[in-house]
């Protein structure tokens, strides 16, 4: 196994280019751990808290999963403070071989991945509108970090580590707020271009301002700024949670994978 990527890698994963979005931006940047045979299995760890993410084919054998897991199980990441991405089979499998090491291992998230080709308006236009995050808003954007991480009770960190996010958002140019009509940022949205596709990410409303549509239009004007710009947009969302996953096919994105996450 090599601790590097190449083209072979990148061309592995256009098969699963909306699943494994994230793994083919993070695995070209610093990672503590990165091996792959440039064929079957790709193992990526960028750094804690954030998940281990494992690609294989979708016509891995029993004996790739096994790699994958020995692979795991060398590098410690089957300590229970690990979580991992991975596609349902390797999940079940994972799993299953875990039970019988006296471990266990549960899906925690259930994740679509969609994308967007053709763009519909809301049917409800929200009060307010879209603002474009500069440094002014830094302290608030932690806050919005902050509570969108508890809520989903993922990638937990404290609140320097959010600023540090918040500013690196910032810096991107990509990081929206909406705006209602009395001031209020009740509502957040980001892009990050990878190649030829944009993820749309960190969508969240503030509970005290939920049910009025500010997070359909505000990312009804985020996915628009990413067409305009060139590039494909794609998301990720909660499987399980049927109200977002409502919204997002209202304005028009389409379901193009499925993964889960284990832990």
């Amino acid at each position: 196994m090599d601790n590097f990527v190449d083209e072979r890698d990148y061309k592995l994963l256009e098969n699963d280019k909306y699943t494994f979005f994230v793994l083919s931006r993070i695995m070209g940047g610093k990672c503590e751990l990165l091996l792959t045979d440039h064929e079957r299995l790709i193992v990526c760890f960028s750094c804690s808290p954030f998940p281990v993410w494992i690609w294989t084919s979708d016509e891995a054998s029993e004996d790739d999963m096994d790699w994958a897991y020995q692979i795991a199980e060398e590098n410690s990441l089957l300590d229970g403070e690990h979580r991992f991405n991975l596609k349902y089979d390797l999940a079940h499998y994972f799993i299953k071989r875990a039970a019988a090491d006296n471990k266990k291992l549960s899906i925690s998230t259930n994740m679509y991945a969609y994308d967007c080709s053709k763009l519909v308006k809301p049917t409800v236009i929200a009060d307010g509108s879209i603002h474009h995050c500069n440094y002014d808003d830094v302290d608030e954007l932690v806050d919005f970090l902050d509570l969108f991480h508890k809520e989903l009770e993922i990638d937990q960190t404290d609140r320097n580590s959010y600023r540090l996010q918040a500013e690196e958002h910032i810096n991107a140019g990509n990081m929206y707020f909406w705006k209602d009509s009395h001031g209020n940022n009740v509502a957040s949205c980001k892009f990050t271009p990878n190649w030829h596709m944009a993820s749309i990410g960190l969508v969240f409303t503030r509970p005290e301002f939920r049910r009025k549509h500010y997070a359909e239009n505000l990312v009804y004007q985020v996915t628009k700024l990413v067409m305009d710009a060139g590039y494909v947009p794609m998301l990720y969302t909660d499987a399980d949670y049927i109200a977002s996953n409502a919204c997002y096919g209202k304005i028009g994105y389409i379901l193009k994978g499925k993964l889960c996450i284990i832990g």
